[in-house]
């Protein structure tokens, strides 16, 4: 993508993205994605009724009358975004390729984070680690991640989310919100033990962006097909009812076993569809973590 071309698409995403986190998202994103927990803030003078775990015991005997620790809920997070590039985010039938909501989506969440305070970080994926963004504050660091999710171009086409998630868990040490984007096409690999080990450690919320089109195979004949991640190109005859329907039990098989995976390993998430609205996607989410 040229330089011109891109900066007016970063400007476009920016513009729609920024006023979403600002007028929709602020408030239930702060509720829904709590701080890592209580930090000292300030000592002062014991009054009744106060716990007495807290005594500051150092101070106390330099003043010879009680001191307690106060602590406030420490609110600033570390968010990193999991995204996914591998070659099937280039599909869409309904207006849209799943990389362009996947990128809307990614940009919100990433000023929701700029608007909150939070440093915010990106892994890109594919069935290696691309690319990872290291979590920093500020506007321009978020514009550097909203021009990499437009332009990035990945090595490999094919999914491997397991290694994304061990990734995730060897280069973030301290606990952090961690949001997955992907379309969760990933057959080669079995992830559902990572899952549950990455959000042992982390708070980990799923983002699967999926097209219509992908869910049924229309009745159109012989028609040729690609994989988008192995490059395989194969005839197939859609007018065949039990190819259909093959196709379908595949894709419903796929979906039972990403929720069951998601509920065993208690992470969050939400489906989004290509012609869906992702706003209200999301913010069912948030509403379901407060």
């Amino acid at each position: 993508m040229e330089t011109s071309e891109l900066l007016k698409k970063v400007r476009q995403i920016e513009i729609k993205t920024k006023g979403l986190s600002q007028n929709i998202f602020a408030g239930q994103y702060h509720s829904a994605f709590k701080g890592r927990g209580m930090a000292f803030s300030e000592v002062r003078e014991y009054s009744f009724g106060d716990d007495v775990r807290d005594i500051d015991w150092n101070v106390t005997a330099r003043h010879s009358k009680p001191y307690i620790k106060v602590f406030e809920e420490e609110r600033e997070l570390t968010v990193v975004l999991l995204i996914d590039v591998s070659g099937s985010k280039n599909f869409g039938t309904q207006g849209q390729m799943k990389k362009d909501m996947l990128t809307e989506i990614a940009a919100t969440l990433a000023f929701s984070a700029m608007q909150n305070n939070d440093k915010i970080g990106v892994i890109f994926f594919s069935d290696k680690i691309e690319k990872f963004v290291p979590p920093q504050k500020g506007k321009k660091h978020i514009l550097y991640i909203i021009r990499e999710l437009i332009d990035f171009q990945p090595v490999e086409t094919k999914t491997n989310i397991t290694q994304a998630f061990q990734y995730l868990t060897n280069a973030i040490k301290k606990r952090c919100t961690a949001f997955v984007i992907s379309d969760f096409i990933d057959s080669a690999h079995d992830y559902s033990h990572a899952l549950t080990i990455v959000n042992r450690k982390h708070d980990l919320v799923a983002v699967q962006v999926y097209d219509e089109r992908e869910t049924e195979m229309p009745n159109v004949g012989l028609m040729k097909i690609q994989d988008a991640e192995t490059q395989l190109e194969t005839w197939v005859d859609t007018a065949s009812a039990q190819v259909r329907d093959n196709y379908k039990k595949w894709w419903n098989d796929r979906q039972t076993f990403m929720q069951q995976a998601f509920q065993k390993s208690h992470v969050d998430a939400v489906s989004v569809r290509t012609d869906e609205d992702y706003v209200k996607a999301l913010m069912n989410l948030f509403n379901r973590r407060n």
